[in-house]
């Protein structure tokens, strides 16, 4: 009888149904996928019961390093205690966004020594003359390809001019990836925050008031007719507004290879959080309108967002503070990697308003299907052994003063939330037991890109 390094048993949600069953474990992958009654033997079993065993989560908007004071080992272990698996790390570093080889290689290598969880790795242009940087990334492993229209520094957060743009949308159409836009109108919102800046408007909800709903849905409307005419692969990120995907279910009638995701404050909080919490709730674009809101939870029932991502951005008090008296001055952005997953199980699954096999569509295998991380994001044999184990049962309270991330700072703390990540599981192995996490910094790994050609450093497992 064939023995087993692991296995699991649970509530195991697979592709197009939630069964009790459970799952034999070989050197980091799923042998076998039997039922309750079967005989597996095994070095260890891990028997969850009724909690729902979930692939493992999949966030593909994470910046670990936009804040010098975080870094892979605090994101990656509040990735862990989050449930999340896997992680698509944002090329927007300090002081260099990886925007060559070399920067590129570089990063690949902190990765593999510093890693908890598995991480794919992002890459970028610079503002001008950067495109003939596209290729040698895509083959160094780079998993898509991140750039903007709107400016936040112009040489680590650039807006990218729309002949740029096009240029690099015709290479990365060549490498097969994705082309990834942070997408708002830049004239205009420079041009209403001075306005609101001379008129000393600079109460929390002025960033809302600075950025309306036109801001986004403009910008993305370029994009998709640049992606119209260059036939790229197109993914609009953060989307806080239904309107976009309204404006994106049009273009993909038209053919235009588009995808979206909307991240969790999206559809968690509105725009009455700036007033409550200040630059705590600032991010880019802003939050919306309780009406809107509702609009992109309907969006996301209906099918019609592939995602949801966290844009962990881990700004600490000295980033954020100075925009008490004036948010034009906060940083951009929430933590989020350790509190996504089960805030938004509380929201769906446990309220009934999503079916656990549409969460782990949204959540793990739409984020691989849409990014072709391969072996990952389903629970199916001969796929990564990675795992979100959450108890339904359980309820817990978000303090934000633990988090494992250099950010202790969200809307979120105090709030509680129906169900508990009690274990995460990468490749076989228990990151993360509920508690504590488990394992050291270097047992995660980089996962290259499907335009990979095998460069000298990482893809230790692939």
């Amino acid at each position: 009888m064939e023995k087993y390094d692991l296995v699991v048993r649970g509530k195991m949600v697979r592709e197009d149904q939630v069964t009790l069953g459970q799952i034999g474990v070989k050197d980091g992958k799923i042998a076998v996928i039997e039922s309750p009654d079967a005989v597996l033997v095994a070095d260890k079993v891990l028997d969850f019961a009724n909690a729902y065993v979930f692939p493992g989560t999949i966030d593909v908007h994470v910046h670990c390093f936009s804040n010098p004071n975080e870094g892979f080992i605090p994101t990656s272990m509040s990735a862990a205690a989050g449930g999340i698996t896997t992680f698509l790390d944002m090329p927007y570093d300090l002081p260099n966004p990886i925007s060559n080889v070399e920067i590129f290689e570089k990063k690949v290598k902190q990765l593999e020594q510093e890693a908890v969880v598995d991480i794919c790795l992002w890459g970028t242009i610079s503002k001008t003359n950067g495109t003939d940087q596209i290729v040698p990334l895509a083959e160094a492993g780079a998993v898509a390809f991140k750039m903007s229209t709107f400016e936040t520094d112009a040489y680590r957060f650039p807006r990218i001019p729309d002949p740029e743009i096009i240029k690099a949308m015709e290479l990365i159409k060549e490498t097969g990836l994705r082309a990834a836009f942070h997408s708002e109108n830049d004239e205009i919102i420079v041009d209403m925050i001075e306005e609101y800046k001379q008129a000393n408007k600079v109460y929390p909800k002025a960033h809302n008031e600075t950025r309306p709903p036109v801001t986004e849905t403009s910008a993305v409307l370029k994009l998709m007719e640049f992606a119209y005419w260059t036939g790229v692969k197109l993914h609009i990120v953060h989307v806080s507004h239904p309107r976009t995907i309204d404006l994106i279910n049009a273009f993909k009638a038209q053919g235009v290879q588009v995808t979206s995701e909307t991240c969790y404050p999206y559809l968690l909080l509105d725009v009455n959080a700036l007033d409550q919490f200040g630059p705590k709730a600032k991010n880019n674009p802003p939050l919306r309108e309780p009406e809107e809101v509702a609009g992109l939870w309907k969006h996301l029932q209906d099918g019609n967002i592939e995602l949801i991502s966290s844009d962990h951005a881990p700004w600490g008090a000295e980033h954020k503070n100075p925009g008490n008296d004036n948010i034009f001055k906060a940083a951009s952005g929430l933590p989020g990697v350790e509190i996504m997953t089960p805030l938004m199980f509380a929201a769906t699954v446990a309220k009934g308003t999503m079916t656990p096999v549409q969460f782990a569509k949204v959540m793990a295998q739409h984020p691989a299907e849409v990014f072709q991380i391969p072996g990952k994001g389903k629970i199916a044999v001969g796929y990564d052994a990675d795992f979100a184990v959450i108890d339904p049962d359980q309820t817990w309270v978000i303090d934000e003063t633990r988090f494992r991330s250099h950010s202790k700072m969200s809307p979120f703390h105090g709030q509680e939330v129906k169900g508990k990540v009690i274990q995460t599981i990468v490749r076989g192995t228990t990151v993360y037991d509920g508690e504590e996490v488990t394992v050291e910094p270097g047992f995660g790994s980089f996962v290259p890109g499907s335009a990979y050609k095998g460069a000298a450093v990482g893809g230790r497992n692939h």
